[in-house]
Protein backbone atom coordinates (compact mmCIF):
# COMPACT_ATOMS: atom_id res chain seq x y z
CA UNK A 1 0.00 0.00 0.00
CA UNK A 2 1.53 3.33 -0.72
CA UNK A 3 1.67 6.00 1.81
CA UNK A 4 0.65 9.64 0.68
CA UNK A 5 1.12 12.80 2.95
CA UNK A 6 -1.34 14.76 2.72
CA UNK A 7 0.14 17.90 2.81
CA UNK A 8 2.92 17.72 0.57
CA UNK A 9 2.96 20.41 -1.71
CA UNK A 10 0.38 22.76 -1.41
CA UNK A 11 -1.18 20.52 1.37
CA UNK A 12 -4.61 20.82 -0.01
CA UNK A 13 -7.51 18.59 -1.56
CA UNK A 14 -5.90 17.96 -5.13
CA UNK A 15 -3.63 15.37 -3.37
CA UNK A 16 -6.40 13.31 -2.27
CA UNK A 17 -8.51 13.90 -5.58
CA UNK A 18 -5.40 12.98 -7.63
CA UNK A 19 -4.91 9.92 -5.30
CA UNK A 20 -8.25 8.74 -5.48
CA UNK A 21 -7.98 8.85 -9.11
CA UNK A 22 -4.52 7.73 -9.96
CA UNK A 23 -5.14 4.71 -7.24
CA UNK A 24 -8.11 3.51 -9.28
CA UNK A 25 -6.45 3.43 -12.53
CA UNK A 26 -3.00 1.82 -11.43
CA UNK A 27 -4.75 -0.59 -9.18
CA UNK A 28 -2.65 0.74 -6.08
CA UNK A 29 -4.51 1.08 -2.88
CA UNK A 30 -2.65 3.81 -0.81
CA UNK A 31 -3.15 5.33 2.62
CA UNK A 32 -2.89 8.99 3.52
CA UNK A 33 -2.36 10.99 6.20
CA UNK A 34 -2.73 14.54 6.86
CA UNK A 35 -5.27 15.17 4.44
CA UNK A 36 -5.33 18.98 4.10
CA UNK A 37 -2.77 19.72 6.52
CA UNK A 38 -1.88 22.81 4.83
CA UNK A 39 -5.56 24.18 4.69
CA UNK A 40 -7.01 26.73 7.98
CA UNK A 41 -9.34 23.53 8.60
CA UNK A 42 -7.59 20.33 7.58
CA UNK A 43 -9.13 17.11 7.07
CA UNK A 44 -12.39 15.84 4.78
CA UNK A 45 -14.84 19.04 4.24
CA UNK A 46 -17.97 17.51 2.25
CA UNK A 47 -16.62 18.45 -1.15
CA UNK A 48 -13.70 15.67 -0.19
CA UNK A 49 -15.84 13.15 1.28
CA UNK A 50 -17.84 12.97 -1.92
CA UNK A 51 -14.87 13.21 -4.12
CA UNK A 52 -13.90 9.92 -2.23
CA UNK A 53 -17.68 8.16 -2.09
CA UNK A 54 -17.91 8.88 -6.12
CA UNK A 55 -14.01 7.18 -6.58
CA UNK A 56 -15.63 4.27 -4.14
CA UNK A 57 -18.83 3.94 -6.16
CA UNK A 58 -16.67 4.28 -9.61
CA UNK A 59 -13.55 1.59 -8.37
CA UNK A 60 -16.02 -0.62 -5.81
CA UNK A 61 -13.27 0.33 -3.45
CA UNK A 62 -12.98 0.03 0.40
CA UNK A 63 -12.67 2.31 2.49
CA UNK A 64 -11.48 3.72 5.85
CA UNK A 65 -11.72 6.79 7.33
CA UNK A 66 -14.05 8.64 5.13
CA UNK A 67 -15.97 11.39 7.29
CA UNK A 68 -15.81 14.73 7.89
CA UNK A 69 -12.91 15.94 9.55
CA UNK A 70 -11.14 12.87 9.24
CA UNK A 71 -7.15 13.63 8.34
CA UNK A 72 -6.89 9.72 7.65
CA UNK A 73 -7.81 7.53 4.96
CA UNK A 74 -7.09 3.79 3.22
CA UNK A 75 -8.68 3.49 -0.18
CA UNK A 76 -8.35 -0.24 -1.96
CA UNK A 77 -9.48 -0.26 -5.41
CA UNK A 78 -11.26 -3.12 -7.21
CA UNK A 79 -12.94 -3.18 -11.28
CA UNK A 80 -13.52 0.33 -12.54
CA UNK A 81 -17.76 0.28 -13.42
CA UNK A 82 -19.22 2.20 -15.81
CA UNK A 83 -22.76 3.25 -14.92
CA UNK A 84 -24.90 6.15 -14.53
CA UNK A 85 -23.98 8.15 -11.41
CA UNK A 86 -25.53 11.24 -9.50
CA UNK A 87 -23.14 12.53 -6.64
CA UNK A 88 -25.09 15.40 -5.03
CA UNK A 89 -22.79 17.23 -2.39
CA UNK A 90 -25.22 19.34 -0.44
CA UNK A 91 -23.09 22.34 -0.35
CA UNK A 92 -21.57 24.54 -2.38
CA UNK A 93 -18.64 22.67 -2.66
CA UNK A 94 -17.03 22.27 -6.13
CA UNK A 95 -18.86 19.43 -8.05
CA UNK A 96 -16.04 20.27 -11.06
CA UNK A 97 -13.68 18.96 -8.82
CA UNK A 98 -15.39 15.71 -8.53
CA UNK A 99 -16.04 15.21 -11.93
CA UNK A 100 -12.01 16.05 -12.15
CA UNK A 101 -11.58 12.94 -9.56
CA UNK A 102 -13.89 10.19 -11.33
CA UNK A 103 -13.54 11.40 -14.64
CA UNK A 104 -10.18 9.82 -15.70
CA UNK A 105 -11.10 5.94 -14.32
CA UNK A 106 -14.36 6.48 -16.36
CA UNK A 107 -12.70 7.62 -19.65
CA UNK A 108 -9.90 5.30 -19.35
CA UNK A 109 -10.49 1.98 -17.26
CA UNK A 110 -14.64 1.70 -17.96
CA UNK A 111 -15.73 -0.61 -20.55
CA UNK A 112 -18.83 1.07 -21.42
CA UNK A 113 -20.13 4.88 -21.43
CA UNK A 114 -21.03 6.60 -18.24
CA UNK A 115 -23.62 9.54 -17.63
CA UNK A 116 -22.43 11.75 -14.41
CA UNK A 117 -25.25 14.08 -12.80
CA UNK A 118 -23.22 16.47 -10.28
CA UNK A 119 -25.40 18.53 -7.45
CA UNK A 120 -23.74 21.37 -5.84
CA UNK A 121 -21.60 23.83 -6.63
CA UNK A 122 -20.81 24.74 -10.23
CA UNK A 123 -19.28 28.09 -9.29
CA UNK A 124 -16.58 28.31 -6.36
CA UNK A 125 -13.98 30.63 -5.75
CA UNK A 126 -11.86 27.80 -5.02
CA UNK A 127 -12.33 25.55 -8.46
CA UNK A 128 -12.57 25.98 -11.81
CA UNK A 129 -16.06 27.05 -13.03
CA UNK A 130 -18.36 25.52 -14.78
CA UNK A 131 -17.15 27.56 -18.35
CA UNK A 132 -13.71 26.64 -17.25
CA UNK A 133 -14.29 22.66 -18.19
CA UNK A 134 -16.53 23.17 -20.98
CA UNK A 135 -14.48 26.15 -22.79
CA UNK A 136 -10.47 25.31 -21.89
CA UNK A 137 -10.57 21.82 -20.46
CA UNK A 138 -12.91 19.59 -22.62
CA UNK A 139 -11.44 20.82 -25.81
CA UNK A 140 -8.48 19.97 -24.99
CA UNK A 141 -9.14 16.68 -23.82
CA UNK A 142 -11.14 16.12 -27.07
CA UNK A 143 -8.16 17.01 -29.05
CA UNK A 144 -6.16 14.24 -27.32
CA UNK A 145 -9.14 11.67 -28.37
CA UNK A 146 -11.33 12.17 -24.98
CA UNK A 147 -15.06 12.38 -25.56
CA UNK A 148 -16.76 14.19 -22.96
CA UNK A 149 -20.32 16.01 -22.89
CA UNK A 150 -20.94 18.15 -20.35
CA UNK A 151 -24.56 20.53 -20.31
CA UNK A 152 -25.21 22.76 -16.97
CA UNK A 153 -29.13 22.25 -15.93
CA UNK A 154 -28.70 25.64 -13.35
CA UNK A 155 -25.90 27.82 -11.59
CA UNK A 156 -24.88 26.97 -8.07
CA UNK A 157 -23.29 29.87 -6.49
CA UNK A 158 -21.60 30.15 -3.54
CA UNK A 159 -22.34 29.76 -0.41
CA UNK A 160 -26.49 28.74 -1.35
CA UNK A 161 -25.26 26.05 -4.04
CA UNK A 162 -28.22 24.16 -5.53
CA UNK A 163 -26.25 23.92 -9.29
CA UNK A 164 -26.98 21.00 -11.27
CA UNK A 165 -25.10 19.66 -14.37
CA UNK A 166 -24.52 16.74 -16.35
CA UNK A 167 -21.63 14.69 -18.33
CA UNK A 168 -21.29 11.98 -20.48
CA UNK A 169 -18.05 10.11 -20.60
CA UNK A 170 -17.47 7.62 -23.57
CA UNK A 171 -14.28 5.47 -22.80
CA UNK A 172 -10.94 5.87 -25.12
CA UNK A 173 -8.37 2.72 -24.88
CA UNK A 174 -5.81 5.57 -25.14
CA UNK A 175 -5.70 9.51 -24.91
CA UNK A 176 -3.19 10.78 -28.31
CA UNK A 177 -0.19 13.33 -26.92
CA UNK A 178 -0.54 17.18 -26.80
CA UNK A 179 2.01 19.46 -28.11
CA UNK A 180 0.72 23.11 -26.72
CA UNK A 181 4.35 25.12 -27.68
CA UNK A 182 2.35 28.39 -28.98
CA UNK A 183 -0.91 29.94 -28.61
CA UNK A 184 -1.18 31.26 -31.75
CA UNK A 185 -3.46 34.28 -33.02
CA UNK A 186 -5.61 35.72 -30.93
CA UNK A 187 -8.93 35.75 -32.15
CA UNK A 188 -11.71 36.90 -29.94
CA UNK A 189 -11.31 38.64 -26.52
CA UNK A 190 -14.56 39.22 -24.30
CA UNK A 191 -16.02 38.90 -20.66
CA UNK A 192 -19.23 38.17 -19.27
CA UNK A 193 -20.63 38.84 -15.66
CA UNK A 194 -22.82 36.50 -14.63
CA UNK A 195 -25.33 38.14 -12.18
CA UNK A 196 -28.06 36.01 -9.65
CA UNK A 197 -30.54 38.43 -7.32
CA UNK A 198 -27.91 41.48 -7.49
CA UNK A 199 -28.61 44.15 -8.21
CA UNK A 200 -27.05 44.80 -12.40
CA UNK A 201 -25.05 47.80 -11.86
CA UNK A 202 -22.55 44.95 -9.60
CA UNK A 203 -22.38 43.50 -12.98
CA UNK A 204 -21.70 46.91 -15.26
CA UNK A 205 -19.38 48.06 -13.00
CA UNK A 206 -17.43 44.94 -13.46
CA UNK A 207 -17.06 45.06 -16.97
CA UNK A 208 -16.90 48.73 -17.29
CA UNK A 209 -13.83 48.17 -15.01
CA UNK A 210 -12.50 45.33 -17.10
CA UNK A 211 -12.76 46.49 -20.55
CA UNK A 212 -11.28 50.39 -19.68
CA UNK A 213 -8.36 48.07 -17.83
CA UNK A 214 -7.19 46.28 -20.59
CA UNK A 215 -8.52 48.29 -23.56
CA UNK A 216 -10.81 45.53 -24.86
CA UNK A 217 -14.22 46.58 -26.88
CA UNK A 218 -17.09 47.03 -24.38
CA UNK A 219 -19.54 45.57 -26.76
CA UNK A 220 -17.72 42.12 -26.28
CA UNK A 221 -17.91 42.69 -22.70
CA UNK A 222 -21.55 41.53 -21.31
CA UNK A 223 -23.68 40.57 -18.50
CA UNK A 224 -25.68 37.54 -17.93
CA UNK A 225 -28.75 37.75 -15.39
CA UNK A 226 -29.19 34.07 -14.10
CA UNK A 227 -32.61 32.89 -13.00
CA UNK A 228 -32.17 29.63 -12.34
CA UNK A 229 -29.83 29.95 -9.26
CA UNK A 230 -30.88 29.57 -5.81
CA UNK A 231 -28.93 32.10 -4.02
CA UNK A 232 -27.22 35.07 -4.94
CA UNK A 233 -24.09 35.30 -6.60
CA UNK A 234 -21.40 37.09 -9.15
CA UNK A 235 -19.07 35.79 -11.35
CA UNK A 236 -16.77 37.54 -14.08
CA UNK A 237 -15.19 35.74 -16.70
CA UNK A 238 -12.71 36.57 -19.18
CA UNK A 239 -12.51 34.39 -22.43
CA UNK A 240 -9.31 34.61 -24.36
CA UNK A 241 -9.86 32.84 -27.71
CA UNK A 242 -6.54 31.94 -29.74
CA UNK A 243 -5.62 29.65 -32.55
CA UNK A 244 -4.88 26.97 -30.49
CA UNK A 245 -6.94 27.49 -27.05
CA UNK A 246 -9.29 29.37 -25.14
CA UNK A 247 -8.32 30.21 -21.90
CA UNK A 248 -10.93 31.44 -18.86
CA UNK A 249 -9.85 33.85 -16.13
CA UNK A 250 -12.80 34.04 -13.06
CA UNK A 251 -13.21 36.35 -10.49
CA UNK A 252 -15.88 35.71 -8.02
CA UNK A 253 -17.74 38.43 -5.94
CA UNK A 254 -18.13 38.34 -2.12
CA UNK A 255 -19.61 40.91 0.69
CA UNK A 256 -17.52 43.45 1.06
CA UNK A 257 -15.56 43.11 -2.38
CA UNK A 258 -16.11 46.20 -4.63
CA UNK A 259 -17.07 45.51 -8.40
CA UNK A 260 -14.12 47.29 -9.21
CA UNK A 261 -11.69 45.09 -6.93
CA UNK A 262 -13.14 42.16 -8.89
CA UNK A 263 -12.73 43.18 -12.08
CA UNK A 264 -8.94 44.34 -11.66
CA UNK A 265 -7.84 40.78 -10.19
CA UNK A 266 -9.30 39.35 -13.27
CA UNK A 267 -7.55 42.10 -15.65
CA UNK A 268 -4.15 41.10 -13.81
CA UNK A 269 -4.57 37.84 -14.60
CA UNK A 270 -5.03 38.08 -18.03
CA UNK A 271 -2.56 41.19 -18.53
CA UNK A 272 -0.18 38.06 -16.97
CA UNK A 273 -0.89 35.75 -19.38
CA UNK A 274 -1.34 37.97 -22.19
CA UNK A 275 2.60 39.48 -21.65
CA UNK A 276 3.66 35.79 -20.92
CA UNK A 277 2.67 34.80 -24.45
CA UNK A 278 2.11 31.17 -23.88
CA UNK A 279 -0.53 29.26 -24.62
CA UNK A 280 -1.49 27.24 -21.07
CA UNK A 281 -2.42 29.38 -17.98
CA UNK A 282 -1.51 28.82 -14.60
CA UNK A 283 -4.09 26.87 -13.32
CA UNK A 284 -4.91 24.48 -16.30
CA UNK A 285 -1.00 23.32 -16.31
CA UNK A 286 -2.13 21.11 -13.48
CA UNK A 287 -5.10 19.62 -14.42
CA UNK A 288 -3.31 18.59 -18.19
CA UNK A 289 -0.03 16.89 -16.43
CA UNK A 290 -2.67 13.40 -15.42
CA UNK A 291 -3.81 13.13 -18.61
CA UNK A 292 -0.52 13.64 -20.28
CA UNK A 293 0.81 11.09 -18.01
CA UNK A 294 -1.60 8.51 -18.41
CA UNK A 295 -1.98 8.78 -22.18
CA UNK A 296 1.32 9.59 -24.90
CA UNK A 297 2.58 12.23 -22.99
CA UNK A 298 3.09 15.86 -24.14
CA UNK A 299 4.71 19.31 -23.61
CA UNK A 300 3.33 22.88 -23.28
CA UNK A 301 4.47 26.10 -22.65
CA UNK A 302 3.04 27.82 -19.42
CA UNK A 303 3.39 30.88 -17.11
CA UNK A 304 6.05 29.29 -13.82
CA UNK A 305 4.33 26.36 -11.92
CA UNK A 306 2.19 26.64 -9.33
CA UNK A 307 2.51 24.71 -5.97
CA UNK A 308 -0.33 22.53 -7.12
CA UNK A 309 1.41 21.50 -10.67
CA UNK A 310 4.54 20.57 -8.59
CA UNK A 311 2.56 18.44 -6.37
CA UNK A 312 0.33 17.12 -9.50
CA UNK A 313 4.25 16.29 -10.66
CA UNK A 314 5.33 14.45 -7.65
CA UNK A 315 1.90 12.05 -7.20
CA UNK A 316 2.39 11.37 -11.10
CA UNK A 317 5.84 9.71 -10.19
CA UNK A 318 4.84 8.28 -6.71
CA UNK A 319 1.61 6.20 -8.57
CA UNK A 320 3.07 5.96 -12.30
CA UNK A 321 6.84 6.24 -12.29
CA UNK A 322 6.33 9.38 -14.55
CA UNK A 323 9.11 10.86 -15.40
CA UNK A 324 8.74 15.16 -16.18
CA UNK A 325 11.54 17.79 -17.07
CA UNK A 326 10.57 22.11 -16.08
CA UNK A 327 12.35 24.28 -18.18
CA UNK A 328 12.43 28.21 -17.39
CA UNK A 329 12.62 29.66 -20.08
CA UNK A 330 12.00 33.21 -18.73
CA UNK A 331 10.83 35.63 -15.88
CA UNK A 332 7.42 33.95 -15.69
CA UNK A 333 7.64 31.34 -18.36
CA UNK A 334 8.00 28.04 -18.39
CA UNK A 335 8.43 24.45 -20.52
CA UNK A 336 6.68 21.08 -18.94
CA UNK A 337 7.65 18.26 -20.92
CA UNK A 338 5.69 14.83 -19.18
CA UNK A 339 6.52 11.53 -20.13
CA UNK A 340 4.04 9.13 -20.79
CA UNK A 341 3.96 5.43 -18.17
CA UNK A 342 4.02 3.28 -21.49
CA UNK A 343 6.98 5.30 -23.38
Amino acid sequence: MLTIDGSMGEGGGQVLRSSLALSLLSGAPFRIDGIRAGRARPGLMRQHLVAVNAAAQVGDASVQGAEIGSTRLEFRPQAIKAGDYTFAIGSAGSTTLVFQTVLWPLLLGAASPSTLTFEGGTHNPMAPPYEFITSTFLPLLARMGGQVDAELTCHGFYPAGGGRWSTTIQPAQRLGRLSLLERGELKNLSARALLSALPASVALRELDTLAATLGWDRSACRPQMIKDSRGPGNVLLAFIESEQITEVVSGFGERGVSSERVAAGVASEVQRYLNANVPVGEHLADQLLLPMALGAGGVFRTLSPSRHCLTQLNLLKLFLGTSAVVTREGPDVSRIEVVSRSA
